[in-house]
């Protein structure tokens, strides 16, 4: 799994530097903080908050919201914030499905993946382009009308699914 590259940001201005800093330790915290004891492996905070129906989802999903905004602002392309945002939207999607979804989080990492992104960007200096606000604005929104929608249908599954129990 690709692990964010702490010397990378050789180069940056200081505010980017402190900004992938930032959002690096956030990647950290969302998808690698907590080491499985016997194993190599890491998760994050990211899996744990899928576990809370609804509202969970919602939130690992707005802080990898955070990190595709950043992103915009220090220039990506949009084809690279595409990729950050398919990401994410299957990142919800599939967590979205019970224990399977869970699994799913544990594995895939959207958040290490989109830092990667970022690294590469970063790594291979290009002319930066002022962010085109429109389509960040229209991605973000469209990440959280889509994140809404899916809690939405993920609470009415569990309604459905507590009356069918309860009687």
């Amino acid at each position: 799994m690709s692990q964010p590259n702490p010397h990378v940001s050789s180069g940056l201005s200081n505010s980017h530097s402190a900004k992938m800093k930032r959002l690096r330790s956030l990647t950290h915290i969302l998808d690698n903080a907590i080491a499985i004891p016997g194993t190599r492996y890491r998760v994050g905070i990211d899996p744990i908050l899928g576990l809370l129906p609804g509202a969970g989802d919602f939130i690992g999903s707005a802080f990898s919201g955070y990190i595709v905004l950043e992103a915009a602002r220090m220039g990506l392309p949009r084809e690279t914030l595409i990729r950050m945002f398919y990401n994410i939207i299957l990142d919800e999607i599939v967590g979205s499905i019970p224990v399977i979804g869970d699994f799913f989080d544990l594995g895939f990492k959207a958040n290490v993946k989109n830092m990667a992104l970022l690294e590469a960007h970063v790594a291979t200096p290009q002319e930066s382009k002022k962010a085109d606000w429109l389509f960040i604005i229209i991605l973000l929104g469209a990440l959280i009308l889509f994140v809404v929608a899916i809690t939405a249908i993920s609470v009415f599954i569990l309604r459905l699914l507590f009356q069918a129990i309860g009687g």
